[in-house]
């Protein structure tokens, strides 16, 4: 069988976005990094260079839609430059066989370390020291794969969590890798809210693949304004607005003294942000940025 290939190369703060449209017409998209720093301590892992661009890659069927799905992919990118994101390259186009892509492309991919979390594709035998938790997943499973800035500082910030609480909330959970970190640090049970019925069935077959499917679940639809539950710890990587819109419905969900980890803030609306869920009557505890991103550690009153 004929397959096209498209590829994109795109900044790392891009990569979701690109990867989310390349999805659309195939089954799932691969993210390969074009450059890898190695870890001189570690000769068999290595991380993704940030200064870097990577290459998401996805394979439709070549046939009588194909040509029509392409053109489609093309203005779909075309429209994501409005929003101003850091480079993204044009599409690329070629024809290959089974053979040529099948797994090929698994080759660049490295176990990821943040702090004590090793993000491990499926295909990987990885044998994880004493001090690390393992998390399974695949690049290009719907969004949060680990490569945005704004997932890893939320990643880091969870480990910051001591004693991990027993339960855990994760508000637009994606792929499900907070919630499954949450799991692997010590947390029994997890619950996920997303609005995006690809990314809730992603999570739970992402649950399922590590062997926490009976303690993640995933609800499709946001937070509701009405807790039916409080929570010690919420996760929500999202983006500013909506960090501000659902503030009162964070310390709704929350138990008295329980923790939001919050990012997705650019560093221009992190004040407003800021403003936003201190209002609500959480306290900022941390606050951390690189330069573009922001992400918050805030607590709830006792």
């Amino acid at each position: 069988m004929r397959w096209l290939e498209l590829s994109v190369e795109a900044d790392v703060e891009a990569v979701e976005a690109v990867s989310e449209i390349l999805g659309r017409i195939a089954e799932g998209t691969a993210v390969q990094p074009t450059r890898l720093i190695r870890d001189l301590a570690d000769e068999l892992s290595a991380r993704e260079d940030p200064t870097a661009p990577f290459v998401v890659t996805a394979h439709v069927a070549d046939g009588p839609d194909s040509a029509g799905q392409v053109d489609a992919t093309e203005r779909a990118l075309w429209h994501l430059q409005a929003f101003g994101l850091r480079p993204v390259g044009p599409l690329r186009v070629r024809p290959v066989d089974d053979a040529d892509w099948t797994d090929a492309w698994k080759r660049h991919y490295v176990p990821q370390r943040i702090g004590r979390i090793v993000i491990v594709p499926s295909w990987v035998a990885h044998e994880a020291a004493p001090d690390e938790v393992v998390v399974i997943l695949d690049p290009g499973m719907a969004f949060g794969t680990g490569l945005h800035p704004t997932t890893r500082a939320c990643l880091e910030l969870l480990q910051e969590v001591s004693p991990m609480p027993p339960r855990v909330l994760d508000v637009g959970s994606g792929s499900g890798i907070l919630a499954l970190a949450a799991l692997r640090l010590g947390a029994v049970a997890a619950v996920g809210y997303d609005t995006d019925p690809l990314a809730v069935e992603a999570a739970g077959a992402n649950a399922e693949r590590n062997g926490l499917g009976d303690r993640l679940e995933v609800r499709d639809g946001t937070l509701p304004a009405e807790a039916g539950e409080r929570y010690p710890l919420v996760l929500a990587n999202l983006v500013a607005a909506l960090l501000v819109e659902l503030a009162p419905r964070f310390v709704a969900h929350l138990e008295p003294g329980g923790v939001l980890v919050a990012s997705g803030i650019i560093m221009d609306r992190s004040d407003e942000v800021i403003v936003a869920l201190e209002g609500a009557g959480l306290i900022v505890r941390q606050r951390r940025g690189d330069g573009e991103w922001v992400a918050l550690r805030l607590e709830a009153p006792r």
